[in-house]
């Protein structure tokens, strides 16, 4: 209570608003959530994540054995098409029920596979509600440092130019992109699996690219590139090229 008029004290009340928590997964192996990433799942009373429009979330299988029982729970529904999908509007209504529960003085655990600002669906709500509340980032360990152990070759070092590249980009950007860069990372592959070999092999990398899918869960596979065989990879896979001055090489084979 605060002094206001001598005959009418004034209550000062203050009130304050729930954190949103932006945790990274990692690349899908729960025991690559960090020990900061499994207290606050497994603290969360209200928790949120990105879910396709049919199956399960990965987001909320990899935190599934954290989450309370009888926390509330708020999947992001995005559907997941090759076509573009009014993203933005599903993002607008994810982050007005989320600040709706802030606003009442909640905290929000909203989980994201891999890291939060590494290509992370965790982005999008992150743009729209800070400013307006807490935010607080929880890193993730990275699916792009995750397939390069699995492929047993380090990613990059010294003075090396690291380049990440998403694979829909036309080949022209593409080589451009490698050519002025020691170690390289494409993401996003899938369909585009076919037309990168191509390139690789016109640019003389094939040999020495790795190939990663699935990295760190049951179903993995660890490939040298050239040994992929297929039309499309799936959604979580990577290659890996190494072209620096470091003596570098992949393993002749993989047992995956």
């Amino acid at each position: 209570m605060a002094a206001g008029d001598a005959g009418n004290p004034v209550e000062l009340h203050q009130t304050m608003s729930g954190t949103l928590y932006g945790v990274g997964l990692g690349p899908g192996d729960p025991e690559l959530m960090t020990l900061k990433a499994h207290r606050l799942i497994a603290g969360a009373a209200v928790i949120a994540y990105p879910a396709p429009d049919t199956g399960e979330s990965f987001a909320r299988s990899i935190a599934a054995d954290a989450i309370p029982a009888g926390a509330r729970e708020i999947p992001i529904v995005v559907p997941m098409r090759v076509d573009r999908f009014p993203a933005q509007e599903i993002y607008d209504r994810a982050a007005s029920e989320i600040a709706e529960v802030l606003s009442g003085g909640e905290d929000v655990v909203a989980l994201c596979e891999g890291d939060p600002f590494f290509y992370g669906s965790f982005m999008y709500l992150f743009e729209r509600l800070t400013g307006r509340f807490p935010v607080e980032i929880v890193p993730g360990v990275t699916s792009m440092t995750a397939c390069a152990a699995q492929l047993r070759r380090p990613l990059t070092a010294r003075n090396d130019v690291l380049t990440v590249i998403p694979g829909p980009l036309q080949d022209a950007d593409i080589r451009s992109r490698i050519e002025a860069a020691q170690a390289v990372a494409i993401m996003k592959v899938g369909r585009h699996l076919m037309r990168l070999k191509s390139l690789l092999d016109d640019m003389g990398l094939l040999e020495n690219a790795g190939y990663v899918e699935r990295a760190s869960l049951a179903e993995q596979k660890v490939f040298r590139l050239c040994d992929v065989s297929g039309e499309s990879a799936p959604y979580f896979s990577m290659i890996l090229i190494y072209k620096g001055e470091e003596a570098w090489t992949l393993p002749p084979s993989f047992s995956s």
